[in-house]
């Protein structure tokens, strides 16, 4: 099936750096498109290029009506809308002006960046596990600042790991919030994003947004709170337990990490792991997982992320070919370009 799209205006928007935008439709539709003077042609399926027509009006409608696409946002949005058949990107863009983030206007740029913001609006306890830079934290931060400004909720409470599990910060200078700040700087960062610089002091001061180790929530009952925990896979079970238990009535509590990053010492299991042992099944508790797909940092982070998985998984495949060669009493060798060779017969 062949269709041509009329294109007016915003030509280098939609084609992107590089073209990417269009590579990006074309892979994730399976198409083949042609530009031609103020239309482009699309060739395919007849259902793959009806969607991409679809795709394109709503461009096109978007741009007529004053929509300026920042950098990098709607190749973020085509990935969402090529993967996922029920999405549009008009139903897309517009919904990030339903919500009010502060001074932010959100969007969620992926499939799974979406399917966690529906899940934090469903559920009081949402478990978000992938790699940096997919967004969980800054998002998480997102919906507690709408809830707070739509008074949903009375207070944030955003708690963190500080330093390892054993939080032994004696040796650093200060004072004990001195000695914790800079490793809760993430989510003040997150905050300030949001929010004008004096609105977030002036919280903070009140007590109404409350930045803390995960050591300063034991033995509380945190109502009427959206509470974020960040960095869990720093947590011990103990912690975990600790802290899940804090919730109160009211209150919605989202816990980010990533599995591949912790810190913990020799011999201690990650709280976060041992959660999802725990409560996997558990009604009203939903698990979100991210991977290198979802990563809206630098498109340099994505490779890196994935980079970083494929060699570990060399790695762990080459260490158990050296222990089956040990095992075995047949000493193997690695080649020069790393491989694993068998001896000769």
């Amino acid at each position: 099936m062949r269709v041509s799209v009329q294109i007016s205006r915003g030509i280098e928007s939609l084609f992107g750096t590089h073209d990417e935008n269009i590579r990006l439709l074309e892979s994730g539709l399976k198409i083949s498109t042609q530009l031609l003077d103020d239309c482009i042609e699309l060739e395919g399926a007849e259902a793959d290029v009806a969607r991409a027509e679809s795709i394109l009006e709503d461009y096109n409608a978007l741009v007529k009506e004053g929509h300026i696409f920042g950098n990098g946002d709607l190749n973020s949005y085509l990935r969402v809308v090529t993967e996922d058949p029920e999405v549009s990107l008009r139903g897309l863009v517009v919904s990030g002006r339903q919500r009010n983030f502060g001074k932010k206007i959100i969007v969620p740029k992926t499939i799974n960046q979406r399917r966690y913001l529906e899940a934090i609006e469903r559920n009081d306890l949402v478990i978000g596990v992938g790699p940096a830079g997919t967004g969980k934290t800054y998002l998480a931060v997102a919906m507690g600042i709408s809830a707070l400004l739509s008074k949903r909720i009375s207070r944030i409470i955003l708690t963190r790991p500080a330093v390892e599990a054993g939080e032994r910060l004696g040796f650093l200078p200060g004072t004990l919030q001195e000695k914790v700040d800079p490793y809760l700087r993430p989510l003040y960062d997150a905050l300030y994003d949001m929010l004008e610089m004096e609105k977030v002091e002036k919280l903070l001061e009140r007590g109404i947004i409350e930045v803390a180790p995960i050591a300063f929530m034991r033995g509380r009952t945190l109502n009427d709170s959206f509470i974020i925990v960040d960095e869990a896979q720093n947590s011990t079970p103990e912690q975990m337990k600790m802290v899940l238990t804090r919730q109160g009535l009211n209150s919605k509590m989202v816990v980010n990490g990533d599995v591949t990053q912790i810190d913990l010492p020799l011999g201690k299991r990650s709280g976060l792991l041992h959660a999802e042992e725990v409560l996997r099944g558990v009604e009203g508790i939903r698990f979100v997982y991210f991977d290198e797909r979802d990563v809206v940092r630098h498109t340099l982070v994505q490779r890196i992320v994935k980079a970083y998985e494929k060699y570990e998984a060399n790695e762990a495949g080459r260490q158990l070919t050296l222990k089956l060669g040990d095992y075995a009493g047949d000493r193997v060798r690695e080649g020069e370009d790393g491989a694993i060779v068998a001896p000769s017969a």
